[in-house]
């Protein structure tokens, strides 16, 4: 896939990295626990070639990108208490941030008080399948560390799956890698679990600068290869770049039916380095097309909606939001949501106007949006 074009804003990156990864959530929802085959015998030879209805809702959000969502939130949190107190341990901030998410999977909808605007959205108070993992690491009575993270045994890909928005920081790949990693031990502690997570926020981070995703991908698993307990995802992402390779040698290469065979063979997504692989391996591969990345995504006997959110993320970052299939944005839910989300990432970290003070502090009303500590 082509880098994206260098007129690209970065709000248009930002909203497209949030807004495609919801998209590919939506299009995988409904398909997530049914084989290949089952998906071609519901929706024809083709699969799934469009939104459809899971729990109840058409084109709906799941886990996927409520946790993204929450992961922008507690960056900007992070941002914030930084400016305005000097101090800040962002991955504890982004724990905190990970327990209002928990909250919404506990209740039905908000409480009388919430603290900051995001977490009183109805909207992310459904449930829908959220990682044991991640509901148990976020319950346990201590905050993971690196040194002692939680779930030690686990790699599952929610890790990957929330870890976007650490790319869009505008930091180095090296800053986006060690904060993915520092905040993927809250919840999962194998090696695979941590590091696909901060070789997913390096490409990220790399695609935002105009990189191709082939390029990004190429230079986080050189980066992976200096990690003595990297192997696995290293191989992992190996697999995902030599798969693309084929298929742009192969004329034709890219017709679904044998990008799904190709899926196939790099895993089913529910472990963050299959589902890291899979996701690089689409959006590397559909030349230019959000469409057919999207759908070659989900289209898998696996992890669809996690496997489909980290590839929109991936293509909506390269491309842009207006390079995504507006019809199908027309239809998702949360889209507003996502969008607004998006916008506020990008006044905190440009440092709009109304966002800091005169004094380079905060202003009354994002402190309230977006309390520091």
């Amino acid at each position: 896939m082509a880098g994206g074009s260098a007129v690209l804003s970065y709000r248009d990156r930002v909203r497209g990295c949030l807004l495609g990864g919801a998209l590919g959530d939506a299009l995988g929802a409904g398909i997530e626990f049914l084989s290949l085959a089952e998906i071609r015998r519901a929706h024809g030879p083709a699969g799934v070639t469009g939104l459809t209805e899971a729990y109840g809702v058409f084109a709906p959000i799941t886990d996927d990108t409520q946790m993204t969502l929450f992961t922008a939130e507690g960056l900007i949190r992070a941002s914030v208490r930084g400016r305005s107190r000097g101090i800040c341990h962002p991955p504890t901030v982004l724990w905190q941030a990970y327990q209002r998410w928990l909250v919404t999977q506990r209740m039905a909808g908000p409480p009388a008080e919430v603290s900051g605007w995001l977490a009183a959205q109805p909207v992310l108070y459904a449930r829908r399948a959220p990682g044991e993992a991640c509901l148990s690491g976020l319950a346990a009575p201590k905050m993971g560390t690196p040194e002692s993270p939680a779930n030690p045994g686990s790699k599952g890909c929610g890790t990957v799956m929330r870890s976007a928005p650490f790319g869009l920081l505008r930091r180095e790949p090296e800053d986006a890698w060690s904060l993915a990693v520092e905040c993927a031990v809250l919840t999962h502690g194998h090696p695979s679990g941590y590091l696909a997570a901060g070789a997913f926020a390096w490409i990220v981070a790399c695609v935002l600068e105009g990189e191709p995703v082939l390029a990004a991908a190429a230079s986080a698993l050189r980066r992976l290869e200096d990690e003595p307990v990297g192997h696995e995802v290293a191989r992992a992402l190996r697999a995902a770049l030599g798969a693309a390779g084929e298929i742009a040698a192969d004329a034709g290469g890219a017709e679904p039916a044998l990008m799904a065979a190709r899926v196939e063979t790099l895993g089913a997504g529910w472990v963050a380095e299959e589902a890291l692989a899979i996701a690089v391996f689409c959006a590397a591969t559909a030349a230019g097309d959000p469409r057919a990345a999207l759908l070659a995504a989900v289209n898998h006997s696996g992890d669809s909606d996690s496997t489909g959110a980290i590839c929109g993320n991936l293509v909506g970052a390269a491309l842009g939001e207006d390079a995504l299939p507006a019809a199908w944005l027309d239809e998702l839910e949360g889209r507003d949501l996502v969008r607004e989300m998006a916008d506020d990432l990008v006044r905190e970290i440009t440092g709009s106007a109304d966002v800091a003070d005169r004094w380079g502090g905060v202003t009354a009303e994002w402190a309230v949006r977006y309390p520091g500590g």
